[in-house]
């Protein structure tokens, strides 16, 4: 899309052109904890055409926050125990859930001793909607002596209107706990 036309500039004058852009509900998370997610870059790509310059183009990071919601689910694992360990983007799509973007986010955390007999690593995925969002949990199982790992999925919906009403701490819990008695998808 293009903002502007042609204009001249003198030097060490300014030219401001404003404009907006909606980020996409499902946009991957930059900041969590309120600190940079390392690994996680989302902006808008520019281009300025300067005459005589070679590379016109630009990445001009945004920062995308976490939801209300998401920060509160992220605060309930936080305050189970679990420890951010990396954020990164998967192309694809998740059984069951209707995104609309081709990739999504999974937030991985390290799981705090009282589950980690059982589970390797837990991966956090949100897709958002404009009134609520999906939660997807993957769990990387231990192995037992005589069986082998394998990852256990749990999904479930937060609506915005209500996420304040809920102990997430027990919810999560209760999830986490399902879960981690299951193989596969629900």
């Amino acid at each position: 899309m293009s903002l502007a036309g042609g204009f001249e500039l003198d030097d060490g004058s300014r030219h401001s052109i404003p404009f907006e852009f909606a980020i996409p509900w499902e946009a991957p998370l930059t900041h969590m904890y309120g600190r940079p997610l390392l690994g996680t870059t989302v902006g808008l790509a520019t281009e300025l055409e300067v005459a005589g310059a070679v590379d016109p183009g630009d990445l001009d990071p945004i920062v995308v926050q976490p939801l209300p919601a998401q920060e509160r689910l992220l605060e309930a694992f936080g305050n189970l125990g679990f420890r951010f360990r990396n954020a990164d983007c998967e192309k694809g799509r998740i059984y069951g859930v209707n995104q609309k973007l081709p990739f999504y986010q999974e937030i991985e955390f390290t799981p705090p001793p009282q589950y980690a007999s059982g589970i390797k690593q837990l991966e956090v995925t949100f897709v958002a909607y404009p009134d609520s969002m999906d939660v997807v949990l993957e769990l990387d199982k231990r192995g037992g002596m005589f069986t082998e790992g394998h990852d256990s999925f749990s999904r479930f919906k937060v609506d915005y209107a209500t996420v304040g009403n809920t102990d997430w701490e027990g919810q999560l819990n209760g999830f986490l706990q399902d879960a981690g008695r299951r193989k596969g998808f629900f």
